[in-house]
């Protein structure tokens, strides 16, 4: 199994550099499946929106939702999360089929067993390369889940595409034994 996991210091900085990874490994030919998000500041909230791109080159969805001025609750639309988790996994059973995934984060909803983190078991028992974000509260939960196998990743966008470049040879070496 190749799972690898990637954090960043400053918010944000993990969608960009999950969001410029994908960008060139499809620039390199790999064929990819997964979701990248994009924030978009909200002039009125302090808070922003946030949208994922089905990857290569599907919908985009806003994975959050505007709970009021007052609430302190998790923003996340767990519908439209859903949604996306359903084109992802349609996209595993392409031919040919993808040979990288990306999710843009291992969060709180991945932590409880939902989410992405189906697709993510599904994508590696595939034989696929996962990449997947983690922020720092939910790093324990992403370790017990990956029992051991996964890499932490440098936050670099050149290592980062070379681990994603060398785990894919690596897996198709394998699937030829």
């Amino acid at each position: 199994m190749h799972l690898s996991y990637v954090m960043t210091q400053e918010r944000g900085a993990t969608d960009k550099l999950l969001t410029a990874l994908a960008e060139r490994l499809q620039a390199d030919g790999l064929r990819l499946a997964g979701i990248v998000q994009t924030n978009t500041e909200c002039y009125d909230n302090a808070l922003c929106d946030m949208d994922v791109r089905v990857l290569p080159a599907g919908e985009t969805i806003r994975i959050s939702q505007s709970l009021g001025p007052e609430a302190r609750g998790c923003r996340l639309n767990p519908d439209a999360l859903e949604r996306a988790v359903g084109q992802v996994t349609a996209a595993l059973g392409q031919d040919p089929a993808p040979q990288v995934l990306l999710v843009n984060k291992f969060g709180k909803h991945e932590a409880d067993g939902r989410g992405m983190r189906p697709v993510i078991g599904e994508a590696l028992a595939r034989g696929a390369v996962v990449v997947s974000g983690v922020n720092r509260m939910n790093v324990d939960a992403f370790q017990t889940f990956a029992e051991g196998v996964a890499q932490e990743a440098q936050p670099d966008l050149d290592a980062l595409a070379a681990w994603v470049h060398s785990a894919v040879e690596k897996a198709a070496a394998e699937a030829t034994d």
